[in-house]
């Protein structure tokens, strides 16, 4: 059945308020990342990311103060002059101890957590929870304490907090027990395991992070199924939860046109139509990362070449896919793994003047735009996925009344599910059959999906998901 449309007010039932007081935003990544110039001058530029991308357009220029973790050398250097001001942000980098950090970071908030939240465990081999396991988790909770000190001393009276993510768990618990004035609100940008998932950690674990999380004011997360998870856990752990709400991340819709506008987005589709021709073009767009199903998405591929022999030299895959979490075993392998399939597949099917699949491994934005304007179909199909902006992002530039081929395991399905066509990701002979069918889809209904998925897409602004945070810390302050 299709999901129900958002609310009129973009909420999902949470009435869109702003709130008075100061604002404070904290997050492991920020706004702006810092480089040097050759002569040495520290140089800022727009931070990448999802959340950045998300929630950057409707924090900027608002005042609030953004606290993020110095991740480089020239992170570190810009913290040396205390609150940043740029591009319309109010940063102040975080400067974390370096040993601590690869603790906090690799091995819980990348490789415990992340795992956890997006079922990605080989269970009969990880994770292995020793004495280096727990010396981590002493130390990601060393790092959530150092967020929150620097919370206190920078927030004023009453001020709202808006805590970013599975990395800052724990700060919720510490801003309540040492400062009760701030109304915290930690927004959860990943799906959020179950209480079997859960289980996975060590008991004490579970519990610290679970009081970690309810010592905030409300938890937001993006689609229903997250959020019921949360209490679920909660219920069953802690015998209690506290104020949920739902807000699905929208994309800014004049910051992506842009792109798409751009002389580079125009160039570098120049060069895809010169490779692509008059063929179909089937288009990925995604981090080499365990969640985003990548293997089974080629998988699909080679069994709608080997099944379907009418579309041999008649379609292309353009996969706009870059490294990710490298220094993690498991995202070394799996590149390695992805990059041998789609060898042997074009190896396999590819003929005098046709490479079926394109690989490209540059994280060129204006490229991936370029994609995402051409494609006839856009395969988004992670095992498990918080939201997924790309399902957002794909729609709104393109330009052929392409297709959407959505995951049912991501939370934007509960927002798009009225125009995409719904795939089981594990499932490799129904997705190459739905490659086929949206291939193979009259004008009438590409059009139709198309401008449905388009609709739900600009429904949100990012001003919205923001509005939707404030709004939680207002109506615990209202009661």
């Amino acid at each position: 059945m299709p999901a129900p449309a958002p609310p009129a007010d973009g909420g999902y039932g949470v009435a869109v308020e702003r709130t008075e007081g100061p604002i404070i935003l904290v997050s492991n990544r920020g706004p702006l990342s810092f480089s040097l110039s050759a002569d040495g001058a520290l140089q800022s530029r727009r931070g990448g990311g999802g959340l950045v991308s998300a929630l950057g357009p409707a924090v900027a220029g608002t005042g609030a103060t953004w606290i993020a973790g110095a991740l480089s050398e020239a992170d570190r250097r810009a913290a040396a002059a205390g609150v940043v001001e740029a591009d319309g942000f109010r940063l102040r980098p975080l400067v974390v101890d370096a040993d601590a950090y690869r603790a906090y970071y690799d091995v819980i908030s990348s490789g415990a957590l992340w795992f956890v939240h997006h079922r990605l465990y080989d269970t009969p081999r990880r994770p292995r929870i020793d004495r280096h396991w727990r010396h981590a988790w002493d130390r990601y909770r060393q790092v959530n304490a150092a967020f929150a000190r620097s919370v206190i001393e920078e927030a004023a009276d009453q001020a709202i907090v808006l805590v970013q993510d599975y990395h800052l768990s724990l700060v919720g618990a510490e801003l309540a027990a040492k400062r009760p004035d701030l109304t915290t609100v930690h927004f959860h940008h990943t799906p959020f395991g179950g209480p079997d998932d859960l289980r996975i950690l060590p008991e004490e674990v579970t519990v610290e992070l679970l009081e970690g999380l309810t010592a905030s004011s409300a938890c937001g997360f993006q689609a229903p199924r997250w959020a019921a998870a949360f209490e679920s856990c909660c219920v069953e752990v802690l015998g209690r939860t506290c104020p949920t709400f739902v807000s699905p991340a929208a994309v800014e819709v004049s910051e992506i046109a842009g792109v798409a506008a751009s002389p580079a987005c125009a160039a570098a589709l120049v060069g895809l139509e010169q490779q692509v021709g008059d063929r179909r073009l089937i288009v990925r767009v995604d981090r080499i990362e365990l969640s985003k199903n990548l293997l089974r998405g080629f998988h699909a591929f080679d069994e709608l070449l080997l099944t379907r022999p009418e579309w041999r030299e008649r379609v292309v895959f353009a996969a706009c896919v870059y490294p990710s979490r490298e220094g993690l075993a498991e995202y070394l392998a799996y590149r390695q793994e992805t990059e041998g399939l789609i060898q042997r597949i074009n190896q396999t099917w590819a003929t005098p003047g046709w490479t079926p699949i394109l690989y490209d491994a540059t994280d060129d934005f204006p490229r991936s735009v370029a994609a995402l304007r051409r494609y006839d179909a856009l395969l988004v199909n992670p095992v498990r996925d918080g939201l997924n902006l790309v399902a957002k992002e794909g729609p709104l530039v393109n330009e052929r009344d392409g297709v959407l081929l959505l995951s049912r395991e991501s939370g934007a399905w509960a927002e798009l599910a009225a125009g995409a066509v719904g795939l089981n990701p594990f499932d490799v002979g129904a997705t190459a059959e739905a490659l086929h069918e949206a291939l193979t889809m009259s004008d009438g209904d590409r059009k139709a999906r198309a401008s449905e998925v388009r609709r739900r897409a600009a429904a949100r602004t990012p001003a919205d998901w923001l509005a939707d945070q404030l709004a939680a810390a207002a109506r615990v302050r209202s009661a």
